[in-house]
């Protein structure tokens, strides 16, 4: 064999073994890809899992349960030792609440007690429960006539939210609150009203009764959203939820309620629209100036560049990533998330010592912007040795990608190291969605986006939803647009 016979032989091996390391590379790749989905997806079947990270470094100062022990070389020497301790007292049942109506019941003894002196007495509190009622208010209105000109007087009517309909906003309120903060559909809340009083509404009624009272809230729905919008600082998040459509039958159309959260006023807004697109929140966030806190969907990014938006990442969602990482590569997941676990305990000391927004942003930048720009360092010494579709190479991707986003956390003090709080108020949506499945249109998903945003605030102000949507659906009419403000949970005169 000629010596260019042997060089093309080895040229052509040389080719051969370059596309099978590139084939093996690939299928690496495509391996690690494929064994983070099915992570992902038993995560999804076996249910949520806590995100609670625990160090898999041994402990030295505690004994392991299976170390090997060795024999004492003598007899360990033993001494007598006594102590005392506080005897801790049991703290008891709960306090019952002192609001609740009393049913008082004097039992006096069998015997006779003529005569005798009474010393004191011995009081036993329990619980009863009375079960709910309907009330039919009946309203009369003696007529009268003046015989000299024949005129009939008669009282007026009391006005109720909804014209024409035997529903008072107690009634409303509660059938509403049952829907959206309980869960309760009203195929089942008919149920409940058939069994206990013998009442049977069709559902068409409460449906009409629900969308009433949404356009009657309608006002105040965009008062809500007037305050979120001037706030200056928002966190913003999506949620799918499904619709009928009429124009597919058969099947259900993919919408998403937007959120938009004020952390500072702690008020809550939700918005629907048909799609994930950027349409629905460019258009609502098309004159807001301030601070747009969000996770690393590209809409948000498409948002960001209006010249007077500044977008501020979240912690928890790059955080997610290399908790996701953990089983496949420990080492560099465990180290990232031992820096995130840092970040979050100079968090929650800053938070404890002062809410002084000033003073938190410069705490914040003296002790957790030096870990940011550590692990972004770390990341870049490591990624070259991960593969780039595996899970931790994933999260080296997120992290970095993001991170001019996850600085400008610390550019204010008013801002949440991560969208949590906004999460927390997306929750009962999600609930929501396995209880009564879909919406039956767009418009009333519109409207269940009324009612989850006052519920939302409601929540987040710690006030009774029930007592707060009653109180507002008997107010409301008598409110000029300029003093509707007054009506959203929580609310404070500034003064």
């Amino acid at each position: 064999m000629s010596y260019q016979e042997l060089q093309a032989q080895n040229t052509a091996y040389l080719r051969a073994l370059e596309r099978s390391q590139k084939e093996n590379l690939e299928l690496k790749t495509k391996v690690a890809s494929l064994e983070q989905q099915m992570q992902q997806l038993l995560k999804l079947i076996q249910g949520f899992k806590s995100e609670r990270f625990v160090p898999q470094t041994s402990n030295h100062s505690q004994l392991e349960l299976f170390a090997p022990v060795e024999a004492p070389t003598e007899l360990p020497q033993q001494e007598e030792v006594s102590y005392t301790r506080n005897k801790r007292k049991h703290p008891g049942r709960n306090a019952l609440p002192e609001n609740l109506p009393v049913k008082e019941e004097i039992i006096e003894p069998a015997e006779d007690t003529t005569g005798l002196d009474k010393i004191g007495e011995e009081v036993t509190e329990t619980l009863e429960y009375t079960p709910a009622s309907l009330v039919k208010r009946r309203v009369i209105r003696p007529k009268y006539i003046k015989k000299e000109t024949s005129q009939i007087i008669i009282g007026e009517l009391p006005e109720r939210p909804l014209d024409r309909s035997i529903a008072e906003a107690s009634l409303l309120a509660y059938i509403i609150m049952r829907k959206y903060v309980e869960h309760m559909p009203f195929y089942r809340q008919i149920q409940g009203f058939s069994r206990d009083f013998g009442w049977s509404p069709a559902s068409s009624t409460l449906s009409d009764w629900m969308s009433g009272c949404a356009i009657l809230l309608e006002p105040l729905y965009n008062v809500l959203k007037q305050k979120i919008l001037d706030s200056g600082y928002i966190q913003v998040d999506e949620s799918p939820i499904k619709v009928l459509d009429k124009d597919k039958k058969g099947s259900t159309h993919q919408g998403y309620q937007w959120v938009y959260h004020d952390p500072v006023h702690k008020l809550v807004f939700f918005n629907y629209n048909k799609g994930r697109g950027q349409n629905g929140p460019k258009q609502l966030l098309s004159d807001y100036q301030g601070i747009l806190q969000c996770d690393g969907y590209s809409v948000y990014d498409n948002i960001g560049a209006q010249p007077k938006i500044v977008l501020a990442g979240c912690l928890v969602h790059a955080r997610r990533k290399f908790f996701d990482a953990k089983d496949s590569d420990p080492v560099r997941a465990e180290q990232a998330l031992e820096w995130f676990k840092e970040i979050y305990t100079i968090e929650r000391e800053i938070k404890e010592k002062t809410q002084d927004f000033e003073l938190r942003k410069q705490q914040r930048n003296q002790r957790i912007k030096p870990i940011l720009q550590k692990i972004r360092n770390w990341i870049e010494e490591n990624s070259l040795q991960v593969l780039p579709k595996s899970a931790i190479g994933k999260a080296m991707t997120y992290f970095v990608r993001q991170y001019p986003k996850l600085e400008n956390v610390l550019i204010d003090g008013r801002i949440e190291l991560d969208n949590n709080k906004i999460e927390n108020s997306i929750r009962p949506l999600a609930l929501a969605r396995k209880n009564f499945l879909f919406c039956g249109s767009h418009r009333a998903a519109q409207h269940a986006a009324i009612f989850l945003s006052f519920f939302g605030s409601c929540k987040l102000h710690g006030v009774n939803p029930r007592v707060w949507l009653e109180e507002t659906l008997s107010n409301i009419k008598d409110y000029k647009i300029k003093d509707l403000e007054e009506l959203l949970p929580g609310y404070q005169k500034e003064s």
